[in-house]
């Protein structure tokens, strides 16, 4: 696989699709649809790559893993890492100056595709390519670059990247590791004041790393400046250097081709060089200095420019996540039980209402969350790609980038965690063997709902974000500003006018009137505008309980805001929602053929309607339907799901999972 530039597709103007219609009317055609149609739709901008991805990649990438021992299994790792290089691919997300392709987007795009086989692999790959690399080439300059990316891109410099604490991981500003610059002989010394210093649960660092990014609190003439990253080698020929105390986790619940372990520094030197020093430099005699001013700021700013981790790991989730999908809906389309009254016929699983609500509906919000990604990776692939290319990226497109990033790798582990749980049920017996690859698929991707972020401290990440952005529109407003306000879109002016936002926005302001029949639950437009009402609502209500709590002294603010918690993770999750919904739906308007449109049109449907009633409780109790409205809601999910039932095989075919990447013998029967 080589370097490729992979362009987005044409747009065809909302103006001329009358998508509003297309929302309301659309029925799934009698015939099938062109498969290979929906799946080239659904492979969205970075199609090209992964189509070279499945005729490229080896079948024995996708060979279960779990029968190995630990050190057998990270043996095969680092051998498919090495195929992996040799193949091309995994350095499209560089600089073209340093051997890459210039293409983040496409990066990201190879890493979901490994998602598809053993996690081990896409993790592996992860923690050299992009936390690894990675981090040099977003926080290094030219020397670091020069010295670093060539090597890592080939593997001749394996590393690692050493943030989390024993003591510290959420809170990465509170790190104990401390990296104190001494003039005399310009070096900076890394130490671990105590053992909840320990880098802990640090991929490649048992066996394989050479060097890791450190990251430290940086300390120069008696200051403290702060978390900073530096590039600390801690291995050669396969033995510790000295200073440097490593040690293995151990075999864990799963991913174990990743060889986890933990490192300890005892006063280790570094030259200052080590810095990566893009924003933020210590000169020879220990000046320190920052275009960024506000050390809150800059550390944002550093942290900000790792993003691009959450992306991936949002994307590998839904691999893992499609891969189960297609093991049990597939066996549900082969299993009979129980007998069907009046036949000599037993009943297909998936003919069951509750086996269809298992799976059906997860197989629609799979859907969703794969359309949101394809956003999510063309926002990356614009911020990151301008980075690489030297320019300065807009502060407010960077932030509502990293908000973005933050909810749907939220969304999407979330998702995959109960999603594969539930797969895991619906197979019975056959879930539980380890030849039906569910468990393993469970394992695996059970800790991408704490890495690279603790999720529900994402959400709250995502809804300070809202606050920030909500306080900066209106906080200058005066009463009469606020009147006015309260009669304004809150959600068109706080999540922008994207080209998807207008799509969505024609959709809304095209559609007919209808009254509070049952047809309108199919309404594409009530169901964004309910979507959206409830991020307003909650949102508003949030930020004027926040602008109480921080009224009060400073003793009893952090009880007051500690208060709010649960509030903003529903602020978050609310805000995710509208955003994967309006995903979906202007995808969705954008599509050209008509079948497919049809039916991603059903999809979509019961996507819509069972997020509502999922969340029918709270509609209710703030009075937005009635309870006879929500008594209807559950019989349209009946509905659309009576109707979608039909189409599973072409609905796991647009996943584009070639038949031998499977590997579960209960296909196979």
């Amino acid at each position: 696989m080589t370097a490729t530039d992979v362009h987005a597709p044409e747009r065809t103007p909302a103006g001329g699709q009358a998508p509003a219609r297309a929302a309301e009317e659309s029925t799934v055609p009698a015939g099938p649809v062109d498969t290979e149609a929906l799946r080239r739709f659904v492979d969205g901008t970075f199609r090209e790559l992964r189509e070279k991805c499945r005729a490229e990649l080896p079948l024995d990438l996708f060979e279960p893993a779990d029968h190995l021992t630990t050190a057998e299994h990270r043996d095969r790792t680092r051998d498919q890492l090495r195929r992996i290089v040799a193949m091309g691919g995994h350095e499209l997300g560089f600089s073209s100056r340093y051997g890459g392709g210039d293409d983040p987007g496409g990066q990201v795009s190879q890493f979901e595709m490994l998602g598809f086989g053993d996690a081990s692999l896409m993790i592996k790959s992860g923690v050299q390519f992009g936390l690894f690399a990675g981090s040099v080439q977003a926080l290094g300059t030219e020397r670091h670059h020069t010295e670093v990316l060539p090597r890592a891109l080939k593997l001749d410099l394996v590393g690692c990247f050493a943030m989390t604490e024993s003591g510290h991981g959420s809170d990465v500003a509170s790190l104990s590791t401390t990296a104190t610059y001494d003039a005399a002989t310009q070096e900076f010394v890394i130490h671990s004041p105590d053992a909840m210093a320990q880098k802990e649960y640090i991929g490649g660092a048992a066996e394989d790393a050479e060097m890791a990014v450190v990251f430290a609190q940086l300390e120069t003439k008696g200051e403290r400046h702060g978390v900073h990253a530096l590039l600390v080698p801690i291995r050669r020929d396969g033995q510790a250097l000295p200073g440097i105390t490593l040690s293995d986790c151990g075999r864990k619940a799963g991913l174990n081709g990743v060889d986890n372990g933990r490192i300890m520094f005892d006063q280790v030197r570094v030259p200052r060089t080590a810095l990566l020093d893009r924003y933020a430099q210590v000169a020879e005699d220990g000046t320190y200095s920052s275009l960024i001013k506000s050390a809150n700021a800059r550390f944002f700013t550093m942290l900000g420019a790792l993003v691009k981790g959450r992306v991936s790991i949002s994307g590998g989730a839904l691999s893992q996540t499609k891969i189960a999908l297609a093991i049990a809906l597939r066996h549900a389309l082969n299993r009979r039980q129980f007998g069907r009254p009046g036949t000599d016929e037993e009943v297909l699983l998936l003919d069951y209402l509750s086996h269809q609500r298992r799976l059906l509906i997860p197989l629609a919000t799979t859907y969703a969350l794969t359309f949101a990604q394809d956003e999510l990776l063309q926002a990356m692939h614009e911020v990151v790609g301008a980075q690489l290319r030297g320019r300065e990226v807009d502060t407010v497109k960077q932030r509502a980038f990293e908000a973005q990033a933050a909810g749907m790798k939220a969304a999407s582990s979330w998702h995959a965690t109960a999603t594969i749980q539930t797969c895991r049920e619906a197979c019975g017996g056959a879930g539980y063997l380890s030849e039906n690859r569910l468990p393993q698929l469970k394992a695996d991707s059970d800790i991408f709902t704490t890495f690279e972020g603790d999720n529900t401290v994402l959400l709250q990440l995502v809804a300070k974000s809202l606050l920030t952005q909500y306080k900066q529109q209106f906080s200058d407003l005066d009463t009469l500003g606020m009147a006015k306000f309260a009669t304004l879109d809150f959600v068109s002016t706080v999540a922008g006018r994207s080209p998807a936002r207008l799509l969505v926005q024609e959709i809304i302001d095209s559609a007919p009137r209808r009254g509070d029949g049952e047809e309108e639950l199919h309404s594409r437009a009530w169901q964004l505008q309910l979507v959206q009402y409830r991020e307003k609502h909650v949102v508003e209500t949030l930020a004027k309980r926040a602008r109480r709590a921080q009224s009060k002294s400073e003793g009893r603010s952090f009880e007051a805001l500690n208060a709010l918690q649960d509030h903003m993770i529903m602020a978050g999750r609310a805000h995710v929602d509208r955003v994967v919904l309006e995903a979906f739906t202007a995808a969705v308007a954008r599509c050209e053929d008509p079948g497919v449109k049809a039916l991603l049109e059903q999809v979509c449907d019961l996507h819509a309607l069972a997020l509502l009633e999922a969340e029918k409780g709270w509609y209710l109790q703030h009075r937005r339907i009635s309870p006879v409205r929500a008594k209807q809601i559950t019989h349209a999910v009946n509905d659309a799901l009576a109707k979608l039932r039909p189409r599973t095989e072409e609905l796991l075919a647009g996943f584009g999972i070639p038949e031998a990447w499977l590997q579960a013998s209960v296909l196979q029967r």
